[in-house]
């Protein structure tokens, strides 16, 4: 048995000198905690909390602080994250009467002491605080926790997603992907040149052919949500639900400006969901363009829904969302889950819990 430190030079694996890790061999540590700082500065400095609802007006103001450690290991291509944080923002509100007035202006904190890895499937504490403990301080904290710890907890859910991802180091692992072998190109090339020509094409290359073509009418990167949902109510009362700008208001607890023409504006979620009418028609299809705040810009996506009412006071509703990006505009790859959940729970399902047509 050889000495420790004596083995088959064959066997150990050494640092170079020119520092290049050869075939990936090496773990390569990326220190994440600046990148961190950033991320959750995009997804919070600013970010609305309230606009309005019961006259409050909410939203955060800065990142306080974001301690700990954050990095990436990488090897081989696998990705192992590990971070241990101690996240606060601060929060400012403002209450006003019914004509406007203000009548207190209060700050406050959320602190979250412990967002780790090793609990990233379990959401972390957060505690919210303000300075004013006045009624009126008390009611804005209250909607502060109501409205804005499942805000803030997606946020963070995010920033868990994207460290599983590689972080900082997403892009560079992106770029080393096998690229496809330029072989089955160089098939569909040749069967195109020969389907031009007029000559015969081998059954393989034709096959290739045909894929090339059907591959080139999905755009990649984007995808389609379909959904069928049943309601308690006639196809027109739940048409006029959806098109109604106050009754969004109502059961989505946000502002919405929604216009009752085609080519009409519309802005949702307090203008996190903006876009425009395309077709209505009364009672049985509504057609608009979507695009999300978040994502990259350029990019929108329609959304056509159908009323069917197969007997009176049930109503049967398909949607369909085509265009959807895999990814916002910071490489999050949660976008088509949380539009989907985003239609099924706080859309569907709080139309029938607020209005009462629950099947």
């Amino acid at each position: 048995m050889a000495k420790f430190g004596e083995g088959d030079k064959r066997w150990i694996v050494e640092d170079r000198p020119d520092g290049t890790n050869v075939h990936n061999w090496h773990w390569a540590e990326t220190n994440c905690l600046e990148w961190s700082r950033n991320f959750f500065n995009k997804q919070f400095s600013g970010a609305v909390i309230l606009a309005g609802e019961g006259n409050l007006f909410i939203k955060v103001s800065k990142i306080e602080k974001v301690d700990g450690e954050a990095y990436v290991n990488v090897r081989k291509g696998k990705i192992i994250p590990g971070y241990e944080l101690n996240v606060t923002l601060s929060w400012e509100g403002e209450a006003k009467d019914s004509e406007g007035k203000t009548l207190l202006k209060a700050d406050g904190l959320v602190e979250m002491p412990y967002i780790s890895d090793e609990n990233a499937d379990e959401d972390p504490e957060i505690r919210f605080s303000v300075k004013d403990e006045g009624p009126i301080g008390k009611t804005l904290k209250e909607a502060m926790v109501s409205k804005g710890k499942s805000i803030i907890l997606e946020k963070v859910r995010v920033y868990v997603e994207s460290m599983a991802k590689g972080g900082p180091c997403r892009d560079e692992l992106e770029s080393k992907k096998v690229a496809p072998k330029p072989a089955a190109a160089g098939a569909a090339t040749v069967a195109v040149a020969a389907e031009k020509s007029g000559a015969s094409v081998p059954a393989a290359a034709e096959t290739k052919v045909v894929k090339e073509k059907k591959k080139a009418k999905t755009k990649e990167g984007f995808k389609t949500i379909t959904m069928t949902e049943k309601f308690n109510c006639r196809a027109k009362d739940l048409y006029e639900i959806l098109m109604d700008e106050n009754r969004w208001k109502g059961f989505t607890q946000s502002n919405a400006r929604i216009s009752k023409d085609v080519n009409g504006p519309i802005s949702v979620f307090d203008g996190s969901v903006t876009g425009m009418n395309l077709e209505l028609e009364e009672g049985k299809l509504i057609v608009q363009k979507w695009r999300f705040g978040s994502w990259p810009d350029g990019l929108d996506s329609t959304v056509r829904i159908t009323f069917d009412e197969p007997e009176p006071g049930v109503t049967v509703v398909n949607l369909t969302h085509t265009d959807v990006p895999e990814e916002d505009r910071y490489g999050n790859a949660t976008v088509v889950e949380n539009t989907e959940r985003g239609w099924r729970d706080l859309i569907f399902h709080r139309i029938r819990a607020v209005f009462g047509f629950g099947i």
